[in-house]
């Protein structure tokens, strides 16, 4: 009786879990001009779709099904949060076409929001002065303007040149990053040259270990991850009504 009693209570528990924290959502990998892309879509019909660009060199190592060998980056390791908010998400591999990936996202369904964190802000950044034209942009740790850092000759003023080419755009900054290369000081004068194209989200909080400029330091959130999410989910629904 004990052990029939123990397997019901265990079936329970099984049944609670999945009911509350159901399975990932099922990946597939697609081709985007020659570079692998993890796709992943909710099981509705989606409300819009986000372009993910780690940061780092955006070597993720993206496989055959969807799978991701690299997942400590902070907007790859919460891929799965934006398709349970009903978003499809693109997590492409280092060296993709961003106005390629952009376009297929679209026609998957828009609007397409493109989000860059760390140097993937510089690829972001590069994706539309080449001519790729997302509905909106987010960039989170991002290597903003001249006063990001003193080592800093590429950000996104100098490569986006003009904010007349800048979509409507979040900037997303932990006030104590200490990465040499995304320093707080650098938001409010990519602010000011947006003219009003862009405006800003601050987050306080989590942990930092490791090195500063790494995903599990302030730069990367470390802690506060569904904050990032909820910030930038609020920011492309709006695109989305």
């Amino acid at each position: 009786m004990r052990t029939r009693q123990s397997f019901l209570a265990l079936a329970v528990a099984v049944s609670f879990l999945f009911l509350f924290h159901p399975p990932a959502h099922a990946q597939e990998t697609v081709d985007i001009k020659g570079v692998k892309a993890a796709l992943l879509k909710p099981r509705r019909e989606p409300v819009g779709s986000l372009v993910l660009l780690a940061g780092g060199d955006g070597d993720i190592g993206v496989g055959t099904k969807g799978q991701i060998a690299r997942q400590g980056n902070q907007l790859v390791r919460t891929r799965q949060a934006y398709v349970a908010k009903g978003f499809a998400v693109l997590v492409p591999d280092r060296g993709v076409d961003v106005a390629a990936a952009v376009d297929y996202m679209a026609n998957i369904k828009r609007p397409v929001t493109l989000v860059g964190t760390s140097r993937g802000t510089l690829r972001a950044a590069a994706g539309i002065a080449f001519g790729a034209k997302p509905d909106a942009l987010v960039v989170t740790s991002g290597f903003l303007s001249p006063q990001s850092g003193e080592a800093v000759n590429r950000h996104l003023i100098r490569i986006v040149g003009t904010p007349a080419h800048l979509p409507q755009t979040l900037v997303i900054h932990h006030r104590r990053d200490a990465c040499a290369y995304t320093s707080p000081a650098g938001v409010q004068p990519f602010i000011d040259w947006s003219q009003s194209r862009a405006k800003i989200v601050w987050l306080d909080g989590g942990r930092s270990q490791g090195d500063p400029c790494g995903p599990f330091a302030y730069h990367g959130f470390n802690g506060i991850d569904a904050r990032v999410v909820d910030a930038v989910v609020k920011f492309a629904n709006e695109k989305s009504n």
